[in-house]
């Protein structure tokens, strides 16, 4: 039987406060709430859960000391899985009190239990926070590429485009305008080559292109920046402009309801998509000075 040895560290301790927090929040939730009835609950309950089962797998694999045995380059997995679960508990801690607390007039044990949830996804948001933070490369380190800025900015990426796919998914929202149906390609175009990269690289396969791995991230990188930032233009303007078609006025009727109605999804991915050229415009700058990195 192999010898269980964990040596005691903060990044040991942030991943189980993250496992445990992430497991109260869903086992609340399930246990207590009527949630998982709802999209956005069943989104917030898959993202706990996701970090949760995720966590255990990477407390347990290194237990037993399987890193080498695993199929996967144990430098770039952990942590952009840990990176993920950021950003999914990031969301619920959002999306849950928007959907579930906000203007909840009941009072009792279910209300209750949803302050309870909400508390603890915040808190497992802090603790993945943590062991990014914990993990990610300092200057001079030879670390795996997802540990590195640009890494953790393609996770960010393509967590901001799935987002994006979320809002952008309903009928008509891009369709009607060549224009607009060229953003949906950017949004698909954009997230399909920053998960082939970080596919590549938890899967230790960049060694299989027929040219320098760095080159392909200069080259796709400035190409991301210049559609993007054709996409944050192009959206506002056929969404927003009535000489287009748009509104650029948010209807009363938005406030009669809970969650998002059709003109805050379509604001939504006019910001989302601004953030999005942000992080690739970052991506292309941190790119052009990372030296330093073993993929």
């Amino acid at each position: 039987m192999p010898v269980v040895v964990m040596t005691s560290s903060p990044l040991l301790w942030a991943r189980v406060l993250a496992l445990v927090f992430a497991c109260v929040a869903f086992s609340v939730a399930l246990h207590g709430t009527n949630v998982i009835y709802q999209p956005a609950g069943n989104w917030c309950v898959f993202s706990w859960g996701f970090g949760f089962a995720g966590t255990a797998l990477v407390l347990l694999v290194e237990m037993c000391g399987l890193q080498t045995r695993m199929p996967v380059s144990w430098k770039n997995f952990p942590i952009t899985f840990a990176c993920y679960s950021f950003l999914f508990c990031l969301s619920s801690s959002i999306i849950f009190p928007l959907y579930f607390i906000k203007g909840n007039r009941t009072s009792g044990e279910t209300y209750d239990y949803l302050v309870v949830a909400c508390v603890f996804s915040c808190l497992a948001t802090i603790a993945y926070l943590t062991e990014v933070s914990i993990s990610k490369a300092r200057p001079g380190e030879v670390v795996g590429y997802m540990a590195t800025a640009p890494g953790l900015l393609k996770v960010c990426e393509t967590f901001v485009a799935c987002i994006i796919f979320v809002f952008i998914s309903y009928p008509n929202a891009y369709e009607g305008h060549a224009a607009t149906q060229w953003c949906m390609a950017v949004y698909c175009i954009c997230f399909i080559l920053s998960a082939v990269v970080i596919i590549m690289c938890v899967g230790e396969c960049t060694g299989c292109l027929p040219f320098p791995f760095a080159r392909f991230l200069s080259a796709y990188a400035s190409l991301a920046v210049l559609m993007y930032l054709s996409a944050t233009i192009v959206w506002p303007i056929y969404k927003f402009d009535r000489k287009h078609g748009g509104s650029p006025t948010r209807p009363s009727s938005c406030g009669t309801s809970a969650g998002l109605c059709p003109f805050d999804k379509i604001m939504a991915v006019a910001v989302l998509t601004g953030v999005n050229f942000i992080l690739y415009l970052a991506d292309l700058i941190y790119s052009a000075r990372l030296v330093f990195v073993s993929v």
